[in-house]
Formats: structure tokens, sequence, C-alpha cells
């Protein structure tokens, strides 16, 4: 279930969530989905959608999602990818600049975890280690009794993120993996994070520490499209993009580093998501 900031609760993309309740739930889908999330076919999906014989996709797309195209920068794409990476007009997703604010680095379904002792979080009905995520057990244990956000974007979401603060990143690790849908259903049957590809950095930020950022495809998304190697940033640039689908973003804090807004805490502790959107607070710092 998923909330609003102001404690409404709202249930999204019905349709999506029954036909995954079908693949996941039945012999004949999860025999589907060992073709569907084969490279060769994830690969041939992602060469349609950018193709120009994708885009009658988009007019459907925007009435069947209810999009408000207001909020984005409207031309004539040139394929289904073009709309989906489409961009918002200046002045509708406003960056909080208050430095020991969190903010959020993109528009999406957030839920906080404390990470245990054991450097295990859980994600709806799969408990996911922070080692699994990132293959490297050191760099993990960094993270033991700190903090693991999990921002999972649907496909009608504004699908490019950003810095959530200041400060210096490493390279990108990339994960190859099976890929398989984000959505929490899929959790009844996989343990959806240990199977999609992904890719991570370590942000050495001015105001919350180590911060490891791990973007992580989703079902039949291939393409995890960061923008920068090795590189400074500042708060509020664009760090990258998700191509064609619903996709995730995993942030690890460490101990005492943050703080997360009381909603969204509580929200979390209930089993809700909280809808945040792209440089919107969502905590502080801990001075």
């Amino acid at each position: 279930m998923i909330k609003t900031r102001n404690g409404e609760i709202i249930v999204t993309n019905e349709k999506q969530n029954s036909l995954l309740k079908s693949l996941y739930g039945t012999f004949g889908g999860r025999c589907l989905l060992k073709l569907l999330t084969a490279p060769v076919v994830s690969k041939a999906a992602g060469a349609f959608m950018d193709s120009p014989l994708s885009k009658p996709l988009i007019r459907r797309f925007i009435r069947t999602s209810g999009i408000d195209t207001s909020q984005y920068v409207m031309c004539d794409f040139h394929s289904y990818n073009d709309f989906f990476t489409r961009t918002v007009r200046e002045g509708c997703r406003p960056v909080d600049t208050v430095p020991t604010h969190l903010i959020s680095p993109c528009d999406s379904k957030l839920t906080a975890y404390k990470i245990d002792s054991g450097s295990l979080f859980r994600i709806k009905d799969s408990y996911y280690s922070v080692a699994d995520l990132l293959k490297n057990r050191r760099l993990a244990e960094k993270y033991k009794d700190g903090y693991c956000l999990i921002f999972r974007l649907e496909v009608d979401d504004y699908h490019r993120y950003c810095y959530i603060d200041s400060g210096r990143k490493s390279r990108n690790v990339f994960i190859g993996g099976e890929l398989h849908t984000v959505n929490p259903i899929a959790l009844e049957h996989y343990n959806i994070y240990k199977r999609n590809c992904r890719e991570f950095t370590v942000m050495r930020t001015d105001n919350f520490g180590d911060v490891v950022q791990a973007e992580v495809g989703a079902m039949m998304v291939g393409r995890i499209c960061n923008h920068h190697g090795e590189c400074h940033f500042r708060r509020g640039d664009e760090k990258g993009m998700f191509e064609f689908g619903g996709s995730t973003i995993v942030m690890l804090f460490q101990k005492d580093s943050i703080r997360i807004d009381d909603d969204i805490w509580e929200n979390s502790r209930s089993g809700y998501e909280t809808v945040v959107k792209y440089g919107e607070k969502i905590g502080n710092a801990v001075l």
C-alpha cells in the first residue's frame, strides 16, 4: 500500500498488479518469465523502444497512465524511450537547497529500513543482504546499523534522478543479473534484487558522510544511464536516468548519519510506501 505525505492512502497500477500476479503466481507465467527476462529479449525490446516504430505507444500510455503532461517538456518525440526519458518543465521539481536537508533523488514510492546487525533488511516479503546487493562484503560492513532507503519508481514516474548533496563520487560498478520486475508482488516468489542488473557508486557527500547509491534495473530494462564516472558533483545536478520500465534506487547511509522524517518512518514501519518527489526533503543530517 502507498501513502502520500498528507496521509492519503492510494492504490496504483491495478492492471499491472493483476498481470504480475498471473506471471509470478502460476507455472505457465513463470515459464513465460524465463523468456521475457532473457538478455536477448531485453535487448530486442530496448531496440524497439529506441526506434520510431514505438512512437504509437506514447499517446496510449499517456491516456491509460493519466500522466499530467503539463509538468513535462512535450515535443515531437522520436521514440517511446525519447518520451520515457522526458524532462520536466523548469520549476516543476524544485530542489531543497538547505545543506542539512536530505532530499529524494527521484519521483518514487519510498520505504526506509534500519540495517540490522546482520546487514539484512526486509523489502516487503523478502530479506535482502547489503553484501548481496553490492557483491562486496567489506563495503557492506561499513553500513552495519545504518539505514537503507528504497525508492521504487513505477512506469508513469519521472525517470531521471539527481545527486542528493554535493561531494565526490567513485567510479560506477556494474553488476549484471537476470532482469525481473521490481513490483512488490513479485517478492512473493523471487528475491528480486539479487536477480536484477544494478550499478552502484560510493558518494563522499558534504553533509551525510559516505553514501552508496545503487540503481537497479527492472524487467526488460537493460540500460541504467549514469552520466558520470568518478567526479565532483553538486546537489540537485542530474545523476542519470532509467530507460523503459519501472526501476528502483537503493541508498545506504552509515550509522547516525541521517534522521528520516517522522511520517516516512512511521509509514515504513506500518508497511506503507510514501510518495516522494525529486528534490523533496525526506530527512535531515545528524550533526
